[in-house]
């Protein structure tokens, strides 16, 4: 794991992606901290890091679209996945290589409440809480990033598939509007799931049989709750689809709160992409 680690990382720190990614962070967390905490004078720099959560739409898909997605083109994952070495670990060497590349401009950006210290009261804690739960936010969008860099061998398509699906978790709040928080909404939503998870599941497998009995059961669960208990999918969809809003985990932490909720929901988050990122890669190593 240490030698993965070590070889990502100096692939950042020899390219101009590390660099790019880095600039790029602190261009934008610059000017919001000129504009907010300096020529507005505020103390809260909460909410200046809330104001740039934008950038992991534009900063994720840099840093992870060739992680994995550069290994398959060009053919060296194949020497890498038959190496004598468990893939979670090489996984873990390349996922914490992007964590420590995300670190040195947070550690720069953690500058920037002593910069305001020299010219008012700040509340540090505060400010440092807010920075923590930005760090694991990106954390946690790393690790979606690794793993849509996994089920594809283009880095072009892994950067559009990051932005896409970060993008939809960024407007998951405009997005719950569109549906009804009637029970009979979230039932139709719920079947549509199982339909779609039995076409994935055909897709990973070949196995028509499968697929099918998986969705059938799925789907006849679904009816059947519904007939029983109808008022359980009362606004279900709404409560699912807001567990899908990553960003939204940090709300907490820009009002100066170390939320225990929040930062086991990252870190959950975490740990599910990277074991189905080792899935993806275990699948394609023993087909």
């Amino acid at each position: 794991m240490l030698a993965v680690y070590k070889k990502e990382l100096r692939g950042y720190l020899t390219s101009m992606i590390g660099y790019v990614f880095v600039a790029f962070v602190l261009l934008i967390s610059g000017i919001y901290f000129t504009a907010y905490n300096l020529q507005f004078a505020s103390p809260d720099f909460g909410m200046t890091l809330n104001s740039v959560t934008f950038i992991f739409l534009i900063i994720t898909p840099i840093l992870t679209m060739k992680i994995l997605a550069e290994e398959k083109k060009n053919k060296t994952d194949q020497l890498l996945w038959t190496a004598p070495v468990p893939v979670w670990k090489v996984v873990m060497g390349k996922y914490l290589s992007m964590v420590t590349m995300y670190l040195i401009p947070v550690a720069i950006v953690g500058l920037y409440p002593l910069i305001m210290g020299k010219y008012g009261t700040v509340s540090y804690a505060m400010a440092y809480t807010a920075l923590l739960g930005f760090f694991f936010l990106g954390c946690a969008q790393i690790a979606v990033g690794m793993f849509l860099s996994s089920v594809t061998e283009s880095q072009v398509i892994a950067a559009v598939l990051t932005f896409g699906v970060l993008f939809c978790s960024f407007m998951m709040d405009g997005i719950e509007s569109f549906f009804s928080d009637t029970a009979i909404t979230s039932m139709v939503a719920f079947l549509l799931l199982a339909i779609l998870l039995g076409v994935v599941l055909y897709q990973m497998t070949k196995t028509l049989s499968l697929s099918v009995g998986v969705s059938v059961i799925l789907g006849a669960s679904v009816v059947l709750i519904y007939f029983i208990k109808p008022e359980i999918y009362s606004g279900l969809i709404q409560k699912v689809l807001g567990l899908l809003a990553i960003a939204n985990q940090f709300d907490s932490f820009v009002g100066g709160v170390l939320d225990i909720t929040g930062i086991f929901y990252m870190l959950s988050v975490i740990c599910i992409f990277v074991f189905l990122t080792v899935q993806c890669i275990q699948k394609r190593r023993w087909s």
